[in-house]
């Protein structure tokens, strides 16, 4: 049987934790329909139904659909009448559950292109991150993104946002209010906006392309040891670029070790956590993947690493897929100590595809093991050192985020202790010269 699947076609595909997140196309394919279904299935919600179907079909890991008859589940889709195209969406999402697999699923026009937007790592829109009062509901500005039209224009966190062109954000919710700022590149929006006790104002402003950042790093000074924190918030298209930078800019800083923090990261694309674990590891396996026909692709490091400083890894229960890729390869290959809790443990890639009316399907096309042979499905990867977190602890970082990775961040403090003891351990190096590198990227501290 001709293989379906192919190396560039895998390394497309996304992986995230908890729900699955939609990621670049990987393919469109066409639905194939006999002539007399085609006329009945033309200007049909049915045409979408079997769009999907046959995608599930072609690609899905279990060749068997977890013994599901899932020629059956065709003809069902295709002989019940829908009144609406939402009827339509709901008949797909119960078929597909009955795969028993929730990274297998649905996305309507909407949440598809919010998912897109996330793991292109790209927005239209002004740059800011909002949050709801949990109380008043109100919405304020968490983060306005760097360099962004919201930065440039001088909105600040804490920023109340009244109305957007015009329409009160009273009893709005966080995502519509986020559907309403997100617009066409170059379209305007005007803001009004209370800051604190001053009064209300107006503010225009004119929509861009914005590349979100998802690595988050400074240099920190722990008891004389010069550290490079990074915090790695998702695997999108721009995180492998933007881990480059980080490593280049510390460097230059002469750190003598790194802490990279996966905690809180659900996953995002493949290709981005092989290229990032490339930066860490010079040689050595790193991840292996088989498909539904059995077939086994070994990824290996390319001699690419940036460096080779001593390096902890920071992980907990929300760190799954890609993070764990990277964990699983930093580990297995003795390149870096893990410190915390245990992972999610999600050992599936998906696919996702457009639909030909603008929604989506994720589909789990293979399974991956760690370069020990490890399937850590439902597992996790437990760290060497275990860390963790009373209730009380977790409740005061999640209070206070610009406590992650400081003195009151229990789990930081140990990754610190660990990397010491590594340095330590060390034969002493000689003090880098200052490196000829990229222009440095900000510097950003969480």
């Amino acid at each position: 049987m001709r293989r379906f699947f192919n190396r560039s076609r895998l390394l497309n595909a996304a992986l995230f934790g908890g729900t699955v997140a939609a990621a670049a196309t990987v393919s469109l394919l066409t639905p194939v329909f006999s002539s007399a279904v085609n006329a009945t299935l033309q200007d049909s919600p049915k045409a979408l139904l079997d769009e999907a179907w046959q995608i599930v079909n072609r690609e899905y890991v279990d060749s068997t659909f977890n013994q599901v008859d899932w020629l059956a589940v065709r003809h069902e889709l295709l002989s019940a009448s829908y009144s609406s195209r939402e009827e339509a969406y709901n008949a797909l999402r119960r078929a597909l559950q009955r795969l028993r697999d929730p990274y297998t699923r649905f996305m309507d026009p909407r949440q598809f292109e919010v998912l897109t937007s996330q793991t292109s790592g790209e927005l239209s829109g002004v740059g800011i991150r909002l949050q709801a009062d949990e109380q008043t509901g109100a919405i304020t500005v968490v983060e306005p993104i760097p360099n962004s039209p919201a930065a440039r224009a001088g909105i600040q966190v804490g920023d109340r946002i009244l109305s957007i062109d015009g329409v009160s954000t009273e009893g709005m919710t966080l995502e519509e209010a986020s559907n309403r700022i997100r617009g066409e590149v170059g379209t305007r929006i005007v803001l009004r906006l209370q800051r604190q006790s001053e009064e209300a104002t107006d503010l225009t402003l004119t929509r861009a392309r914005i590349e979100l950042p998802n690595v988050h790093y400074t240099l920190k000074q722990e008891q004389g040891t010069r550290v490079g924190y990074i915090r790695l918030t998702e695997f999108s298209a721009h995180s492998a670029e933007q881990m480059h930078r980080a490593i280049e800019d510390l460097l230059s800083q002469q750190v003598q070790g790194f802490v990279l923090d996966l905690r809180g990261n659900p996953g995002g694309l493949l290709q981005a956590s092989i290229d990032i674990s490339r930066q860490w590891l010079g040689n050595g396996l790193i991840v292996r993947t088989v498909d539904r026909y059995g077939a086994n692709e070994r990824i290996r490091a390319n001699r690419t690493a940036l460096t080779d400083l001593p390096l902890v890894v920071l992980v907990d229960g929300s760190s799954a897929s890609s993070s764990e890729i990277l964990t699983g390869a930093l580990m297995d290959n003795r390149r870096a100590t893990i410190v915390g809790t245990k992972t999610f443990g999600k050992a599936l890639v998906q696919s996702v595809h457009s639909l030909s009316d603008g929604s989506g399907l994720a589909v789990t096309i293979a399974h991956y093991y760690t370069p020990n042979g490890t399937d850590i499905s439902q597992r996790g990867i437990t760290p060497n050192v275990q860390v963790n977190l009373t209730d009380s602890q977790r409740q005061q970082l999640a209070a206070n985020p610009t406590s992650v990775g400081s003195q009151s961040d229990p789990q930081y403090v140990r990754a610190i202790a660990v990397l010491r003891s590594t340095i330590a351990a060390q034969p002493a190096r000689p003090i880098p010269a200052q490196r000829a590198s990229a222009p440095r990227a900000p510097r950003m501290s969480n």
